[in-house]
C-alpha cells in the first residue's frame, strides 16, 4: 500500500517540475499544500508573535496551555503558514496541543540569521504570554527541521529555558550536502537534488561559512538539548542528514529517537491526506509531543 501511494505521489510531483524563479517556487509550494484542506473543526487565528507573522490553530479538546511552535520547510526561500497548514493543524490535533506556525523571513531577501532571529522572537513571545517552556514543543521539516535544532542550540547558548522537545522531519543540517544519500537516492527523490541544495545554501548563508553551527546544526554542540524525534524517509536525498544528526545527538547524551520510514520521500507528512504513512508519522509525532509536554 505505501509503495503504491508513494508511486502515485512521485508521478504527480515529477509532472510538476520546480520553476526557476523564487516567486514561482513559493506559489508552487503553497499550491501543493493548499491542495489538502484544513479540517472544518480547526479554529485558526492570525497573530503577531512579537512582530513575526504567525497563526494559532486549536482543535476540539486540545489543551491550550501546551503548544507546538512550528517552523516550516521550503529551503528557507519558500514555504509558509499556508503551505504547511494542513500538516501542522493535524499534528496539533494528535498532540492535543495548540500550534503556532510562523512565517519567518525568507531568502534570498533575508539570509542567515534572519530566520533564526524570527524563531527566537516567536519563542520569547510564547514565554512572555505565560507559556511554560516544559509545555512547548518545537518542530519543523526540511529547512525548518534544521532551524528547530538551531533554535534550541541558540536558546541554550543564551541561557534561556529550553522547550520540552524537538521534532525534526527530514531535517536539512548540512549546508555542503556531503552525505552519500545525495547520490544514492537521487533517482528516487522527486523533490531535492544536490545542485538545488547548493543553490539554497548559497542564498541562506549569505557569506557565512558553511560550517557555522547555527546555520548548519550538524556542526553544533548538541549537549543539553531536550528529547528529539527525527523522522526521515528512505527515498530522500537528505537521509544521511537525519542519520548523522541523530548520531551526533546520541553522542552528546541527548535522548533521540530516529524513525526511518521505508519508501517515503522528503517531508512526506505534508502529503498525509493521500499517504497512509504520512498520517502514521503525524500520529507518532503527536504521541511524542504528548509524552514530553504533558
Amino acid at each position: 500500500m505505501s509503495e503504491n501511494e508513494i508511486a502515485v505521489l512521485r508521478t504527480l510531483l515529477t509532472s510538476r517540475p520546480r520553476p526557476t524563479s523564487v516567486a514561482e517556487r513559493r506559489e508552487r509550494l503553497d499550491a501543493l499544500g493548499s491542495a489538502y484542506p484544513t479540517a472544518n473543526d480547526i479554529r485558526l487565528e492570525p497573530v503577531s508573535a512579537g512582530g513575526v507573522p504567525a497563526e494559532w490553530s486549536l482543535s476540539p479538546g486540545a489543551d491550550a496551555s501546551r503548544v507546538l511552535l512550528y517552523l516550516h520547510g521550503g529551503g528557507f526561500s519558500a514555504g509558509s503558514i499556508v503551505s504547511h497548514r494542513a500538516m501542522v493543524t493535524e499534528t496539533g490535533r494528535d498532540a492535543q496541543a495548540r500550534t503556532l506556525a510562523i512565517d519567518y523571513r525568507r531568502t534570498p531577501e533575508h539570509p542567515f540569521p534572519a530566520a533564526l532571529d524570527d524563531a527566537l522572537c516567536a519563542y520569547r513571545w510564547l514565554l512572555a504570554q505565560g507559556l511554560q517552556p516544559g509545555q512547548i514543543a518545537v518542530g519543523g521539516d526540511s529547512a525548518g527541521g534544521g532551524l528547530t535544532l538551531a533554535l534550541m542550540v541558540s536558546l541554550r547558548e543564551r541561557g534561556l529555558p529550553l522547550p520540552a522537545c524537538g521534532w525534526c522531519v527530514s531535517p536539512w543540517v548540512d549546508m555542503e550536502a556531503r552525505g552519500e544519500s545525495y547520490a544514492t537516492k537521487a533517482a528516487v527523490d522527486p523533490m531535492i537534488s544536490k545542485d538545488y541544495i547548493h543553490e539554497l545554501a548559497g542564498w541562506y548563508l549569505g557569506g557565512a561559512a558553511p560550517h557555522t553551527p547555527l546555520a548548519a546544526p550538524l556542526y553544533a554542540e548538541l549537549k543539553g538539548l531536550p528529547p528529539l524525534l527525527v523522522q526521515v524517509g528512505t527515498a530522500e536525498t537528505l537521509l544521511d542528514d537525519s542519520i548523522q544528526i541523530a548520531a551526533r545527538a546520541a553522542a552528546a547524551d541527548v535522548r533521540v529517537t530516529l524513525e526511518v520510514w521505508p519508501h517515503m520521500i522528503h517531508a512526506w507528512p505534508l502529503f498525509h491526506q493521500q499517504l497512509t504513512d504520512g498520517r502514521r508519522a503525524i500520529a507518532a509525532a503527536g504521541a511524542f509531543i504528548r509524552g514530553t509536554t504533558g
